[in-house]
């Protein structure tokens, strides 16, 4: 029950604090060991596609092992210290692993922007949290990109690294997290990256196939409870899932875009360029800043039920390996 109880508080912790901003933070020194690892590879290969790719293999080498390590040893000295001070110290890792309330704050601070403060500030407040260019955004595009990605990271910010933990403990989501931040870093296809970046974002595709798949499974389930449309979350996501450009963020996207009624994606601009993306769900209303709201109320249901999950396939993993 120790794994159970692990996450239970886990998942605790992260509903009550989210992310505090003065709280040092895991995924803030794999970052800063992925940077220091790039500079590191960028040095020993040559600056050809070949030697990038390489490189990117290497950096992924480095980052995973040595997150992963570094997690073993830390958990096997508090444990070996007392069994509180163990189940504290694991308990952390987990919860550091989880995001859902600090993206939901995020996403509120995009929507009382919108309301309170005017487009500049709103911009500028969803630019914390996108990957696009933000400064010509209206209010819908605003909007649309706040709806994104809530939808988008309720699966790598909350439903996969529960999932990797409820199988494989605080190292499997601690693997998963180096992963993602590192796709998150170095895996776009801009110059700087298209092919040093390439072993990251493979290895976030795969870590995130099945993740991604059980989020949007969810959302479908979560949405009465969100008093949004299930059955047109479960139309839209079987409908509209292939249309992102991910394999895999294309099933929360839809998912959440059916439950609410409106249209997502589109083209949007990165880096200056403008890219061509199709729309995903239908344009039965236009999208309004209180749609955010009800995003969040969709990750906050979607995250319950994913926490019923975990805790289900803890259980069974744990039951198996004591059968063994």
């Amino acid at each position: 029950m120790t794994r159970v109880l692990v996450l239970v508080c886990a998942c605790a912790l992260d509903a009550l604090l989210g992310d505090p901003y003065s709280m040092p933070h895991i995924i803030r020194l794999i970052g800063r060991l992925i940077e220091k690892a790039e500079a590191g590879v960028r040095r020993c290969f040559p600056a050809t596609p070949k030697g990038e790719r390489v490189a990117g293999a290497a950096l992924a080498a480095v980052v995973l092992t040595l997150s992963c390590v570094a997690c073993v040893v830390v958990l096997r000295v508090a444990w070996a210290s007392s069994p509180l001070v163990g189940f504290a110290v694991e308990t952390f890792v987990c919860y550091q692993m989880l995001a859902a309330r600090q993206l939901g704050i995020e996403a509120r601070r995009v929507y009382h922007a919108l309301q309170d403060e005017g487009l500049e500030a709103a911009r500028k407040a969803v630019s914390m949290i996108v990957g696009r260019d933000t400064q010509t955004l209206d209010e819908a595009g605003v909007t649309r990109a706040a709806v994104e990605t809530v939808a988008e990271n309720a699966s790598d910010g909350f439903v996969a690294p529960l999932l990797f933990m409820a199988v494989g403990g605080p190292v499997a989501g601690v693997l998963y997290k180096a992963a993602n931040t590192m796709d998150s870093m170095v895996g776009y296809k801009n110059d700087a990256y298209r092919y040093l970046g390439t072993v990251a974002a493979h290895l976030d595709d795969v870590f995130n196939w099945a993740p991604a798949r059980i989020t949007g499974l969810l959302m479908c389930l979560a949405a009465p409870l969100a008093k949004l449309d299930r059955a047109g979350a479960w139309r839209i996501m079987v409908r509209d899932h292939a249309r992102h450009s991910s394999p895999n963020a294309g099933w929360p996207e839809a998912a959440c875009a059916g439950a609410l009624g409106v249209m997502l994606a589109g083209p949007a601009s990165y880096f200056g360029k403008l890219v061509k993306k199709p729309t995903i769900g239908d344009d039965l209303r236009p999208i309004e800043p209180k749609d955010i709201l009800a995003a969040n109320r969709l990750l906050a249901a979607t995250a319950t039920l994913a926490l019923v999950l975990a805790l289900a396939l803890s259980w069974a993993v744990q039951s198996c390996m004591g059968r063994w």
